[in-house]
């Protein structure tokens, strides 16, 4: 697959049809190829070469999809920068990826200063220090890209590792075609009609973007909602045609609790999908009676693009008739994905045995980036299989069954948070003897973090002075929403901190009241 040429032909195909409804207003297709194209060039011509990084930094916006698209035409590698990171978050990626390129909208102008000093290009959207973005596009040529190699680099997407150190997955051009098969063949249950529109409710950053080209090379429409708001998306689907869209729990859980929002304003929806973190039986049970039969729910991981597993609309109307157990499963394999569960030894388990899920496929990246040296990193793919670090077991009919991470990792709203960064933040904190952080359920987030700690011996520890600590040190969606202070932990045979028993005791003590502090 060639981003560009799938560009090229868009623009062709579909020249007068509206390519993108954003916050900066409409482009037909015709114009977002040749922005694209010239883009790409105007990329080039300021001296970045094919395989160098782009830091890309942006809200929703119309200049996103530009950018999602140029970049990787050009045969440069996109590196997109979540604008709800820390800084420091930001410099650890820059510096990681050994980027050379700095893309970025305005209003972070005072917060990209140290980035932008040790790039030798930046290109600014608005008003502020680099290439102005306008600019650039106006005095470049939208003559047709070199075509790239299907197994080059396009992307480098970042999570954090257990220890805090960044970890890119390498995404090529071949993983992103399998990811484009897979979400029109199985997620979207086929090409998009030229009258859809697929409305990017969340960040295009996260799991919203997998829908760009799906839709592109069929010619609909993007709805691009500049950030969530459930009355803005109910107004995109009743007044602006909105047909398809995904998101995290959370949003759902908003979207259920929004006035209007029901059968009737939603009746345009053909699919809603929901990824990213585990979802209630009950609320989805909600989302189908009062928002619409139309669910689909995708696995995947930043090392695997989605979908790994889908559970399909079939699926959801089958566990809600008689058999309610199947909304707890994952789903099955999409088209092309090679799925196992193993134990410690590689070797595959009995259906309904417990082990670690792996995959094997075009979906899965090639590598991690700066492995070499790193074991914890070169582990992960071996042999083309990716070992997930997700526990979990298959049944007889293929459905995926999750149970627990293989480590401790959190997923709240959709996003992935490892509690050792988190505990060494809190560390910090005058006062702290031990940390654990950890995750509990929560029907709002899927889970919550929170952070129990014990005092040193006559330390004045609060609560509230461990929120304000990480409020300074951390990303939002990091920072916990409860600090408990206790008198002392549970300890294993090891002496160290049983965070499996400490889990099990917070959650039958029930959910603590959350703190008044808006973290």
């Amino acid at each position: 697959m060639d981003v560009g040429s799938l560009v090229t032909r868009a623009a062709r195909r579909f020249a007068d049809r509206t390519a993108v409804d954003g916050p900066q207003g409409t482009l037909t297709f015709a114009d977002l190829g040749d922005r694209v194209l010239r883009l790409a060039n105007g990329l080039l011509a300021l001296g970045l070469e094919p395989g160098d990084r782009v830091l890309d930094l942006q809200g929703n916006s119309n200049t996103y999809v530009e950018t999602d698209l140029a970049i990787r035409a050009a045969g440069l590698v996109r590196v997109a920068l979540n604008h709800r990171l820390h800084v420091a978050d930001w410099e650890r990626i820059a510096a990681d990826s050994g980027a050379r390129a700095l893309l970025y909208d305005a209003r972070w102008t005072e917060q990209t200063e140290s980035l932008r000093t040790g790039l030798p290009h930046t290109v600014v959207i608005g008003d502020g220090p680099g290439t102005p973005y306008e600019q650039l596009i106006d005095r470049s040529s939208s003559a047709p890209l070199p075509p790239v190699v299907p197994d080059s680099l396009c992307g480098l997407h970042y999570s954090s590792g257990t220890t805090g150190h960044p970890k890119g997955a390498q995404r090529t051009h071949r993983n992103w075609f399998a990811s484009v098969v897979n979400m029109t063949h199985d997620v979207l249950g086929g090409p998009p009609a030229a009258v859809d529109a697929y409305v990017h409710a969340g960040p295009i950053t996260h799991t919203s973007g997998l829908f760009l080209l799906p839709f592109l090379v069929a010619g609909a429409r993007q709805i691009v909602l500049p950030s969530w708001d459930p009355q803005d998306f109910l107004e995109a689907v009743a007044e602006r045609g909105g047909t398809h869209s995904a998101m995290v729990p959370t949003m759902v859980a908003r979207l259920l609790a929004a006035p209007g929002a029901d059968r009737q304003a939603l009746s345009g929806l053909k699919m809603l999908g929901y990824a990213g973190a585990p979802m209630p039986a009950e609320q989805l049970r909600q989302a189908y009676e009062k928002l619409t039969p139309h669910l689909v729910q995708y696995y995947g991981l930043v090392e695997a693009i989605p979908p790994v597993t889908l559970l399909d609309a079939a699926d959801h109307a089958r566990a809600l008739d008689g058999s309610p157990e199947l909304l707890r499963s994952a789903g099955r394999a999409a088209l092309g994905v090679e799925l196992a569960v193993v134990d410690d030894s590689g070797q595959p388990v009995a259906p309904g045995e417990l082990g670690e899920v792996v995959t094997r496929g075009d979906h899965v990246m090639s590598a991690y980036w700066n492995a070499s040296g790193r074991a914890d990193l070169a582990k992960s793919v071996v042999d083309g299989r990716l070992h997930t670090g997700d526990i979990g077991r298959l049944d007889e009919d293929g459905y995926l069954w999750l149970a627990d991470r293989k480590g401790d990792m959190i997923i709240s709203g959709g996003y992935n948070i490892y509690p050792r960064e988190v505990e060494e933040v809190v560390a910090q904190v005058p006062g702290v003897a031990e940390v654990a952080v950890l995750g509990l359920s929560d029907d709002d987030w899927g889970q919550r973090v929170v952070a129990v700690a014990t005092r040193q011996t006559g330390a004045d520890l609060t609560e509230q002075a461990v929120l304000d600590h990480c409020r300074a040190h951390l990303a939002s969606y990091k920072k916990p929403k409860q600090v408990l202070l206790v008198d002392e932990f549970p300890v294993n045979s090891n002496g160290k901190i049983a965070k499996r028993v400490l889990r099990e005791r917070l959650e039958r003590a029930g959910r603590p009241g959350r703190p008044g502090s808006g973290v």
